[in-house]
């Protein structure tokens, strides 16, 4: 039989054993015990679906947040932007009035009616009216055109002055074909320059002692004294009757036409003008 220290070993080797277990199962429990409560916590620290319980913005969410807390910032013209100025009417009237008389090149002296605006192809275009009682017409021209087509004020009474002498002149015919002459006085009387007008008077002129003119010399000769007259009648403010007189007045004094150089021939001068006869009959 065991002895009594054999035994003794035995139980205490038992208890021991029995002791590990309860150590191993006690730790086992508390384990399980503590992950169920961090389970536990895991869980209530969820948010619940429909829950009001608000979520922990993440880096991205806060930046886009941030940037839609801002007031909108409205943009800011550059400097130096173009600004787009309001349509302005064009106003180059060169110093012309309604009422003023002016000299037109092709037509001589008209009256400014009126500046009207009209719209053309979508732009506002301003045009001077203006009437030329004689002809019964009445012209339209642009503002910005003046310059382009040689309108002109009236000239200073110097200038008139200056016209007038010229016609006291001698008569200086080329000794060209009529033709070329003819296309020379026609462009001096639409040249609108009252001094080029008084030469071609001056030279056309036929005094009842001379030859007769052509029907061609005659036409050029009578719209070179209409222009003439024209402007200097409204220029003296006189009838254009006493214009033309004034003009034959000085005509009277050239010397090819005084009654000593109609005593002597004046061979040069009667040759040239035959020459031009002869040549637009010719023509």
């Amino acid at each position: 039989m065991p002895s009594k220290t054999a035994r003794a070993s035995a139980n205490t080797a038992t208890s021991k054993t029995a002791a590990s277990k309860t150590v191993a199962s006690a730790s086992k429990t508390a384990a399980s015990k503590a992950g169920s409560r961090t389970t536990a916590s895991k869980i209530a620290s969820a948010p619940k679906v429909g829950s009001r319980t608000s979520v922990k913005p993440t880096a991205k969410s806060a930046a886009k947040a941030a940037v839609a807390s801002k007031p909108a910032v409205k943009p800011v013209a550059r400097v130096g932007a173009r600004v787009e100025e309001p349509k302005k009417v064009l106003t180059q009237r060169q110093g012309f009035k309604t009422g003023e008389f002016v000299v037109y090149p092709a037509h001589g002296v008209g009256q400014i009616l009126a500046i009207e605006e009209q719209e053309i192809a979508g732009a506002k275009l301003e045009l001077f009216v203006i009437n030329f009682i004689k002809d019964k017409m009445t012209l339209r021209v642009p503002t910005a055109k003046v310059a382009n087509v040689g309108m002109r004020k009236l000239s200073e009474p110097g200038l008139v002055k200056r016209a007038l002498e010229t016609l006291k002149g001698r008569a200086r015919i080329k000794r060209t074909m009529w033709s070329r002459r003819a296309q020379e006085y026609e462009a001096k009387i639409n040249s609108g320059d009252i001094v080029a007008i008084a030469e071609v008077v001056r030279d056309l002129y036929r005094s009842e002692s001379q030859p007769e003119q052509s029907y061609s010399e005659r036409q050029l000769y009578e719209a070179a004294l209409d222009r003439l007259s024209r402007e200097i009648a409204v220029v003296q403010h006189v009838t254009e009757t006493e214009a033309v007189k004034e003009i034959e007045g000085q005509l009277a004094k050239s010397p090819r036409r005084g009654a000593k150089a109609e005593a002597g021939g004046e061979a040069d001068g009667d040759l040239e003008a035959a020459d031009g006869d002869d040549a637009a009959v010719a023509a």
